[in-house]
């Protein structure tokens, strides 16, 4: 963030702009840019773990199901999968946006949750 200051500074520089109009344009777009940065929404993870022989199967038939409720409920992201750990421990999961979280969570009640990145 701090580059990207000096460098609207010094194109306003350039453009033959006093002091303290370049570092007024300066903040006033580098506080635009922060502003909608903290409108972009975090992405969670959802995770459900099975444990057991049939942890595998039991977490690629729950990714079944999480694609159904993400289709009913029209979520806006759809990124579900399952993941194999070893013979006798497997999770699926799901993951939302910070605004949809509660809803899923309420209804779907995973095991945990994680940041997605």
């Amino acid at each position: 963030m701090v580059t990207r200051i000096a460098v609207c500074f010094l194109q306003k520089k350039a453009q033959n702009l006093s002091f303290s109009e370049s570092l007024i344009k300066t903040l006033y777009l580098c506080r635009s840019v922060t502003l909608k940065l903290k409108k972009m929404s975090r992405k969670i993870k959802l995770i459900w773990d099975f444990r057991g022989s049939a942890s595998a199967k039991t977490a690629e038939h729950h990714e079944i199901h999480l694609k159904e409720y993400i289709a009913i409920e029209k979520l806006p992201l759809n990124i579900t999968g399952y993941k194999v750990i070893d013979e006798m421990y497997a999770i699926a999961f799901m993951v939302v946006t910070d605004e949809n979280m509660i809803q899923v969570r309420d209804a779907l009640k995973p095991h945990r949750g994680e940041l997605y990145e």
